[in-house]
């Protein structure tokens, strides 16, 4: 695209330096670039003018089109124009109160062959009386609304006929984001059209095409000229249509294009540790499960180890419901680079989580013989201090830790295979930081890690040009197909779509909050049975813009209805210190309380077998995601586990639906996939904290799968061909890439944490 759009917004003609800065500040909008791909998010249609007789008080945004035939300046307090307490409120909903001249307005009454129709403007009446000249003609653009009787269109957009506000035959006008604060600065809609259309006048006939010909040809798209006209004024519905793909399908398929070339890139020039031997420390552990795999286990462990034994890096996700049994997934593949001759490691979120996975891990490969330890940030120095001995030594074959593991200090001996536990918590600079760890005892300066040629791999390892650990990332929180394929669009993606045997579905079940003593008799039969509670609340403290329940009044209530020391109640949220938290989980996990109240805190890093029973306080306050991650935190032992979803009777529709979908399935990737409609993909709880790396100015995740898949496929075609983007036939491809690269809208290389 040619360098004019790189110009700084304040140089458009319109703009200027003030303008400029409240363009930047307020819709982040800093180029002729920025501006051209603000996009609207609805359209009026301007084809049509209206007969004033036509006009009703239900009506949508119409334009008239009439002569002045006369102007007056009324005061709020009088009895001219019949003000009354309808006036004087729609003065005050324009903001007049307090202001200079607040209590007047201007009424202008508009004519045409069939009647007459008052407009009223509380602002800005100054300069609305110098342009409204009797008899003078106008279009007027507004709203219809019934005050004292009559017909009127208060603050309507005012045009001369002779003035065009739309562009080369458009029909239909944009309505862009906007803020209160750019509105009072005189940037509203139509003003911010008229910069658009400037900015079209100037660039339009100038701008390079972005896609070659023979996609655009295949594909049958609108050239980007056309493109971008019609998606700001649109000439028919249809160009609108065509112009709404065009720019998807280009947003999508350039976001695709670069996380597969990156991982294109990275697989030729990084080769992944060869681990084909299937030793005794797999077999044992395998053998002494007490439980058969299911068949995803089996199936993702087959995926896992081709990856293993290809000769590339294994770069995949493993998605699993909760109780599905990732952890053994895990443990096996690591097993396997300890077979191999090599060090795992297993990063987990929270030190409550790291100690339980240590615990759980420990039994697990306790028949194999292979030495594992813990490293969080509450481990003892004279601890630390051996294990990061027996680490560079090789000699402790498996780590797991906290954000611990990537301190400096911690260097292995020759990591071959990590795992990264629920990935979203970790960002992904911290993710990459795992894999600068080698003890790099052979004088390699390249900066990389792994092991180069010639240097002391572990006997039997294939020599390359750069080996780098395998690496798993796993999460529990379910992500939609579309959203895996665009943030993790260069991982391959395993899926554990089956729980084991024997695991119990959990009863959820949905209460209003004045039914609370039916809930505490039900918590006390639960509690008499040996079973142990989680109540969770939204909010630390009360807030007056909600009216949530919140932890600490809950915390009050449920410590008077269970007295102490027939019970034992213990309270967790994220206000408080580390260790506080740390004791009172501690004090929850080893079955010396009760009930634990707490904020969503406890979403990741608690495993308590003997909890049967989650209750969430104001459930409407959640999103589905979390509504069921939440719920995860019970039925992981042999009892009957409930979910009580306590909600008020007050409940939007979406609020309604997402309860019912919660009684209705447990299913996550189907809640997923609902939450990402209902919220959109940023706002996911799970996704959002990863962010999506990148930005969509049109396309959406969550409408636009078949786009997505379209534009991938698109992309994987053209990098068949052409995996470097090397050749001749690439240099429009190449020119984007870099446009977007240069311009800080490349996406995050997720799977490059090497």
């Amino acid at each position: 695209m040619n360098q004019i759009l790189n110009s700084e917004i304040k140089y458009l003609p319109g703009v200027g330096p003030k303008r400029a800065e409240l363009l930047e500040k307020e819709l982040n909008i800093k180029t002729f670039r920025d501006l051209m791909y603000f996009f609207p998010f609805r359209y009026i249609d301007r084809s049509k003018i209206y007969s004033i007789s036509e006009l009703l008080p239900t009506s949508s945004y119409v334009q008239i089109r009439g002569h002045i035939m006369q102007v007056k300046i009324m005061m709020s307090r009088g009895r001219a124009g019949g003000e009354a307490e309808g006036s004087r409120a729609a003065a005050a909903s324009y903001g007049n109160s307090g202001r200079k001249g607040g209590g007047r307005r201007l009424v202008a009454y508009m004519r045409d062959a069939t009647g007459t129709v008052e407009l009223v403007f509380f602002k800005g009446i100054s300069y609305i009386q110098k342009i409204l000249k009797p008899d003078s003609e106008f279009i007027a653009f507004g709203k219809p609304a019934v005050f004292n009787g009559k017909i009127t269109m208060v603050h309507p957009e005012l045009t001369p006929p002779s003035a065009e506000i739309l562009y080369e035959g458009s029909t239909q006008m944009g309505v862009y984001p906007s803020t209160e604060k750019l509105r009072n600065n005189g940037l509203g809609n139509k003003v911010v059209s008229k910069l658009v259309r400037t900015l079209l006048d100037k660039c339009a006939d100038d701008l390079a095409e972005t896609l070659p010909g023979d996609i655009i040809a295949r594909k049958d798209l609108l050239g980007l000229r056309e493109s971008l006209i019609n998606i700001h004024f649109p000439v028919n519905n249809t160009l609108l249509s065509r112009a709404q793909y065009r720019l998807k399908f280009e947003e999508l398929f350039y976001l695709q294009l670069s996380l597969l070339k990156q991982r294109n890139v990275r697989m030729r020039s990084e080769d992944g540790i060869v681990m084909k031997k299937v030793g005794p420390a797999f077999n044992k552990c395998y053998e002494s499960l007490d439980f058969p795999l299911t068949g995803a286990q089996k199936r993702v462990i087959k995926e896992m180890r081709s990856d293993m034994c290809s000769g590339r890096q294994m770069n995949r996700l493993l998605q699993g419901d909760v109780g599905s049994g990732k952890t053994v997934v895990a443990v096996l593949l690591a097993l396997l680079a300890v077979d191999n001759g090599y060090q795992a490691c297993i990063m987990a979120p929270t030190e409550v989580l790291a100690q339980q996975h240590f615990s759980s891990i420990s039994k697990l490969i306790k028949p194999a013989g292979v030495t594992v330890g813990l490293l969080t940030g509450s481990t003892k120095k004279k601890e630390r201090d051996v294990l990061l001995e027996e680490l560079v030594s090789g000699r402790m074959q498996i780590l797991i830790g906290t954000h611990a593991l990537i301190e400096d200090r911690v260097k292995f001996k020759n990591l071959g295979f990590a795992v990264i536990d629920e990935q979203h918590r970790f960002g992904v600079e911290q993710r990459g930081r795992l894999w600068n760890k080698e003890s790099n005892e052979t004088g390699d300066d390249s900066g990389g890690t792994g092991f180069t040629v010639g240097s002391d791999a572990p006997a039997g390892a294939e020599s390359y040009r750069r080996l780098v650990p395998h690496v798993l990332v796993m999460t529990a929180t379910p992500i939609p197909r579309t959203l895996a394929m665009t943030v993790f669009g260069d991982l391959d993606v395993s899926v554990l779509d089956k729980l084991p045997p024997g695991r119990k579905p959990i009863t959820t079940v949905h209460m209003y909050d004045n039914q609370s003593g039916k809930l505490f008799d039900f918590m006390k039969g639960q509690i008499k049975q040996g079973r142990q509670i989680f109540v969770v609340y939204p909010l630390i403290t009360e807030s007056e813009k909600m009216d949530y329940k919140n932890l600490e009044e809950g915390y009050d209530v449920i410590s008077e209805v269970f007295k102490a020391p027939e019970y034992v109640t213990t309270v967790v949220h994220g206000r408080q210190k580390p260790a506080d938290k740390e004791f009172g989980m501690k004090l929850f996990a080893s079955g010396k309380a009760d009930i634990m109240v707490s904020t969503s805190v406890i979403e990741v890093g608690v495993d308590v077998p003997n909890a049967s029973v989650m209750i969430i306080e104001s459930a409407e306050r959640f999103g589905l995601s979390q509504l069921h991650q939440l719920r995860g935190r019970v039925g992981r032992g042999s009892d009957k586990s409930y979910c009580v979803l306590v909600t008020g009777y007050k409940l939007s529709e979406e609020g309604r639906k997402r309860i019912e979908m919660m009684c209705e399935t447990q299913d996550g990737f189907r809640l997923a996939e609902a939450d990402m409609k209902m919220r959109g993909p940023g706002d996911m709880e799970g996704t959002a904290q990863s962010g999506l790396a990148f930005d969509l100015h049109i396309a959406n995740l969550a409408l636009d799968s078949s786009i997505l898949e379209n534009a991938r496929h698109t992309a994987m075609h053209v990098l068949d061909s052409d995996p470097l983007l090397s050749g001749p036939a690439s240099v429009i491809l190449r020119r984007e890439l870099e446009t977007l690269r240069n311009y800080g809208k490349e996406p995050v290389d997720y799977g490059r944490i090497s």
